[in-house]
């Protein structure tokens, strides 16, 4: 899924780019054969194409069975890889529920989660 990274094999991890370096990451966590993953903002100042790779890259490991703790500004990739989200503010949790019931809950939305 990520050619590039395999082609830079050389190449320092502190000298990739900020795609590459969470891609690393995701790897070296994933060599571990983890039941579970916990992932704080793997979108931060990423590119829209990284974006998509990554979210595709969580889909697949959701769906080998490792169980993924995502905090994620992003709502979008949210969506599309979690069963179930908690919305935070102000340090507590305002919102538990499955993504289709989330998009129905336009006060939650509002109040929440649109600027």
């Amino acid at each position: 899924m990520f050619p590039n990274l395999a082609e830079r094999a050389d190449v320092p991890g502190g000298a990739l780019s900020g795609g590459e370096q969470q891609m690393l990451c995701m790897c070296r966590t994933l060599m571990g054969d983890p039941d579970m993953i916990m992932i704080d903002e793997p979108t931060e100042g990423l590119a829209p194409k990284i974006v998509e790779q990554l979210a595709q890259l969580l889909q697949e490991i959701a769906k080998r069975g490792v169980s993924i703790l995502l905090v994620e500004q992003k709502l979008s990739i949210a969506l599309k890889i979690s069963n179930r989200l908690y919305v935070m503010g102000h340090g507590k949790v305002v919102y538990e529920g499955t993504p289709d019931s989330l998009l129905q809950a336009n006060d939650v939305k509002a109040e929440w989660l649109e600027v």
